[in-house]
């Protein structure tokens, strides 16, 4: 694997167990997180850095294997570019969904 690949593994590890300290300690529900407009906006700048790291790698290797890849540099552009079209239960669904899933396949890539 080539080294900046590995970087931005990290960078996206990062981001997801930082997303995850967001609720460390309070009930994870959804009437919760859309009462907490910081805690949506930090969400919202994780997957951010998420979205770019990944697209960072697909430019270095168009065919490295990420689920989702697509889909994830899409949601970074759409949060960026069409932030007025991604709604709370979107985000609420990324975290709880899809976040988990990409967290298990980072660990295996960064052990392997």
């Amino acid at each position: 694997m080539q080294p900046e690949i590995k970087t931005y593994l990290f960078d996206i590890l990062r981001a997801i167990n930082e997303i995850d300290s967001f609720f460390d300690g309070t009930i994870r529900e959804f009437i919760h997180f859309v009462s907490d407009i910081k805690t949506k906006r930090a969400i919202e700048r994780n997957l951010e850095i998420i979205g770019e790291a990944t697209n960072r790698i697909y430019k270095l290797d168009n065919n490295f294997d990420l689920p989702n890849i697509r889909q994830i540099i899409a949601t970074r552009n759409r949060i960026i570019h069409g932030y007025d079209t991604v709604s709370d239960e979107i985000l609420w669904s990324i975290v709880n969904d899809y976040l988990p899933e990409l967290k298990i396949a980072i660990t295996h890539l960064l052990t392997d």
